[in-house]
């Protein structure tokens, strides 16, 4: 039997990614809901330290994608600024 894989983290941005967003689109993105669900769920599960290990590197990969993304954002923001001036 052929399962298919469910899609990852990692799927989910570079498909983004490939669209070639506009400087505008990178900085309103935001995670799809089930995915955000997810980090929020393995977020309070790490606060309640009730973590499994496979679930703490999970929770690792969203922190990884959350701070590329703010760095990202940051950059698209000074450069439409630039721009603008």
């Amino acid at each position: 039997m052929f399962h298919t894989p469910a899609r990852t983290l990692f799927d989910v941005i570079t498909d983004f990614l490939a669209t070639e967003p506009s400087s505008q689109e990178i900085i309103a993105y935001h995670l799809p809901d089930d995915l955000q669900q997810r980090a929020d769920y393995l977020a309070e599960r790490n606060g309640e330290d009730q973590i499994t290990p496979g679930e703490r590197e999970e929770l690792d990969e969203f922190l990884k994608v959350d701070r590329m993304f703010s760095l990202l954002k940051s950059k698209m923001k000074l450069k439409l600024k630039q721009q603008s001036e």
